[in-house]
């Protein structure tokens, strides 16, 4: 049977070679891996420019399950030129193609050798476009992108960030802003923001640019809020972090900013029944968010006069909060910090 799919292929008519790409997934690993070896990979990279819908359906699955599991074929897969390819592939206005397709980029992108190369031939902004469809007021028709592909394109831009040099790219693309769209415009609890809170995270933590970006951009740190409050736990843990760093960059510049966003009930709550990393995250912010002059006298003070100043914080924005409830976190907080 190998040898009837490798003939096929390089040799075969529409139908033979069609059907050929979609026995591929029925081979072993180790089959697979042969298969390569004789240099399959290039028929089924020159069906994906056929512009016949089927064979570019059968050539992207077969190139997905000789990637999957195998770095080394990732590699080769790269190394074909399918990457200009599938990217030419990502104005397609096939919905399960286009699926297919950032599919394709999210596998070859976790391969570490191949991020840099994947980059350098200008995916980051034809990614960002297709996350960009959904606001794209001038052409609804293009707008056929599923959940599971945006999922996957948030996912492809997450394994291109873990690579220190891709950063700016990333950044300069406009990555911020569409990820800072999706927070604000879909449900908070929903997969697809989580995936953005992370990825807008990492962005952030190493990226100055980006940290400015998030800060100044209208909405942003009330978004970051309401996630803080509405979100799934990884949401808020995502949040409270950005929010973190967002405070350090410059206390006097934000701190009312955040404040103002009505902040601290989210952040009281989180900070008992959080995360691990939110509780700690969020009893960080809440001490750089108090209004005192000596940061590091905070030992002196009685958990009454936490609580007061804390209370009074809260009410100083307007923020009605005098629930039990409330006062039992405050508390419990206090309690936290004071250990």
């Amino acid at each position: 049977m190998e040898e009837f799919v490798v003939h096929n292929l390089f040799s075969g008519g529409r139908e033979a070679q069609i059907q050929a790409a979609n026995d591929l997934g029925k081979f072993s690993s180790k089959q697979r891996h042969k298969l390569v070896e004789r240099g399959i990979i290039s028929p089924l990279v020159a069906m994906l420019q056929s512009q016949d819908c089927e064979a570019i359906e059968a050539a992207l699955f077969a190139l997905l399950s000789l990637a999957f599991g195998s770095e080394r074929n990732k590699i080769r897969i790269v190394k074909s030129g399918v990457v200009p390819v599938l990217l030419e592939l990502l104005d397609c206005p096939n919905e399960t193609l286009l699926e297919l397709v950032i599919a394709a980029l999210l596998i070859l992108s976790s391969c570490a050798p191949n991020k840099l190369a994947i980059t350098s031939l200008g995916a980051i902004p034809l990614i960002i476009g297709v996350l960009n469809q959904d606001y794209a007021d001038d052409d609804a028709a293009t707008s056929c992108i599923s959940m599971q592909a945006k999922l996957d394109a948030i996912a492809t831009l997450h394994n291109l960030s873990t690579c220190q040099q891709i950063i700016p790219s990333i950044v300069s693309s406009g990555t911020v802003f569409i990820l800072l769209q999706i927070i604000h415009s879909y449900e908070k609890s929903s997969q697809l923001v989580e995936k953005a809170m992370a990825l807008l995270e990492n962005i952030i933590t190493l990226s100055e640019t980006a940290l400015l970006q998030t800060a100044t951009t209208g909405g942003a740190i009330r978004a970051l809020v309401e996630n803080i409050e509405e979100g799934s736990p990884q949401c808020k843990e995502h949040a409270v972090v950005i929010l973190l760093l967002i405070c350090q960059s410059c206390r006097d510049k934000y701190r009312g900013l955040i404040l103002r966003e009505g902040v601290m009930p989210g952040l009281l709550q989180l900070s008992v029944d959080g995360t691990w990393r939110a509780k700690d995250t969020a009893q960080e912010l809440l001490l750089l968010l108090r209004d005192y002059s000596g940061y590091g006298t905070r030992g002196k003070q009685s958990k009454h006069e936490l609580v007061e100043q804390i209370m009074q914080e809260i009410d100083a924005e307007g923020e009605t909060i005098r629930e039990t409830t409330t006062l039992r976190l405050v508390e419990e907080m206090i309690a936290k910090l004071n250990t």
